[in-house]
């Protein structure tokens, strides 16, 4: 196996837990409706995840670890890829948020500041912002 093999599998197993995060978060109320399976869908696509890997994740994403990225743009796009599933329905239950804090923290975030984060990214996240959108806000004073 040459280097570029295990790099890109590497990384396609961190893509693979991501995508599974962001299952596990479409699935906390209950039933995917059909805003999150679309959306699930477009994740699949965009982290390079296979209908065999997809069909499995669906079935239990729990059972795949959180990966975080080591750059700080790639953790804040994890993020913003969770809030995009979370407002897929306009809302964010306790649940949801206990559990995106739960991920923050998984990929390397102190408490306080994934708490931070999620604060202020509930306060203008409307489900339809990009990411460069979302970092600018983030990082803006109030």
């Amino acid at each position: 196996m040459s280097f570029t093999d295990l790099f890109e599998s590497g990384h396609h197993s961190r893509n693979l837990s991501h995508f599974a995060s962001i299952a596990n978060i479409a699935a906390i109320d209950g039933e995917i409706n059909d805003e999150e399976e679309k959306l699930l869908k477009r994740f699949a696509y965009k982290l390079d995840i296979d209908e065999d890997e997809y069909k499995a994740v669906i079935k239990d994403p729990s059972k795949y670890p959180i990966h975080p990225p080591n750059s700080s743009d790639r953790r804040l796009e994890r993020m913003h890829d969770l809030f995009e599933m979370i407002f897929a329905d306009h809302e964010i239950d306790d649940h949801e948020r206990f559990l995106i804090e739960r991920y923050a923290i998984g990929l390397g975030y102190s408490t306080e500041l994934a708490q931070k984060l999620i604060k202020r990214s509930i306060e203008i996240y409307d489900g339809g912002l990009s990411l460069e959108d979302y970092r600018y806000l983030l990082n803006r004073d109030k």
